[in-house]
């Protein structure tokens, strides 16, 4: 049956290759049950009364009830048949592992990578797994590179965009990055302690806006803080269709060519786009069709957020839906590129 005709009859078309979300958050059970025992010590608490799910809050922020599919892998395993998607990139996600001291920090990390590594031994096909870094400990952080390398499914690293505040060319993290880069790991972000949080409390937006910005004052620091020039094969994956890096990067190579600040860079922030490489999460056809223009359908992958409100429900029919992409763009963004980087068979 043709594309045409199945749109006639109401049978969704088949993708043409199997789906592979990047940006799935996951929330292991043992994780939680350490944030529940050792959590209040650093501020952290989490709330198993409510029906609606466990609710982490970190201080005055709540992060959420977390459904079932965050923890739960049979649960996820029927959504994602229902999204027709194959395989979930496992990640970690607000309030990550930075808010408890070195060693519970190590601690946290190691029991999310290997249940990310569990998840992949039980589910080959449909689940491999980013590790979490603690990255208040560099040291820590370079040797769980290592250590998480060797599980089996870890295929790249999840960090926030900013480490309590430390940015990330910080040069305390120089020997993370070393180690990311020897390996040949991609570095996914994820918008963590955004900047502005205080005017960007009401109405959601340190959400709505917040994210956005924080993943494009991210880009910017390992653009002209030398991170991408030191590290010559390291790829960067930022979330929310690159956040406002692909729609200001005009602005920061107008800073180059006018800005003392910026005299040290040889070449424009617009050069370094494609060491990038970006998720669909845009909720904007034209802002997605705008990003695959500019950095190329090779350089895009699908990303759900899986499964925040803010996120898709059916990421795959957002690229499917996309007017004017081509079928073997189709299959870049939909898994072959995510295959490539994450090396999925």
């Amino acid at each position: 049956m043709s594309r045409a005709a199945g749109r006639r009859s109401g049978v969704a078309a088949r993708p043409p290759v199997a789906a592979i979300d990047i940006h799935a958050h996951y929330f292991p059970e043992t994780y939680l049950r350490i944030m529940e025992t050792d959590g209040p010590a650093h501020g952290v608490t989490l709330d198993r009364s409510d029906p609606a799910g466990p609710a982490i809050k970190v201080g005055a922020v709540l992060g959420g009830h977390l459904r079932r599919e965050f923890y739960d892998l049979k649960t996820r395993l029927r959504a994602m048949d229902r999204a027709r998607v194959q395989v979930h990139a496992l990640s970690l996600t607000f309030p990550m592992v930075y808010w408890a001291d070195a060693d519970l920090g190590a601690r946290l990390a190691r029991v999310v990578n290997d249940a990310m590594a569990e998840a992949h031994t039980a589910y080959p096909d449909r689940f491999v797994g980013l590790a979490t870094l603690p990255m208040q400990d560099a040291k820590a952080a370079a040797d769980e590179v290592d250590r998480a390398a060797r599980l089996p499914g870890i295929r790249g690293v999840y960090l926030g965009t900013n480490v309590n505040g430390r940015e990330l060319d910080d040069p305390a993290f120089t020997p993370v990055w070393e180690r990311i880069h020897a390996l040949g790991l991609p570095a996914f972000l994820h918008p963590l302690n955004v900047v502005g949080a205080q005017r960007l409390a009401p109405f959601y937006l340190g959400n709505l806006l917040g994210n956005p910005y924080d993943t494009g004052i991210a880009a910017a620091h390992l653009i002209f803080g030398g991170v991408l020039d030191r590290f010559p094969k390291l790829t960067v994956c930022l979330p929310h269709a690159g956040g406002t890096l692909p729609y200001l990067v005009g602005r920061l190579d107008r800073g180059r060519r006018v800005r003392r600040e910026l005299a040290h860079m040889k070449r424009p922030a617009s050069a370094y786009l494609r060491r990038f490489t970006y998720d669909t999460i845009s909720h904007a056809p034209a802002s997605l069709r705008y990003l695959i223009d500019l950095v190329g359908a090779d350089r895009v992958m699908i990303g759900s957020d899986y499964c925040f409100d803010m996120g898709y429900e059916r990421p795959v029919e957002v690229v499917t839906g996309l007017k004017g992409l081509s079928r073997a763009d189709q299959a870049r963004i939909l898994g072959g590129t995510a295959a490539r980087l994450l090396r999925i068979r």
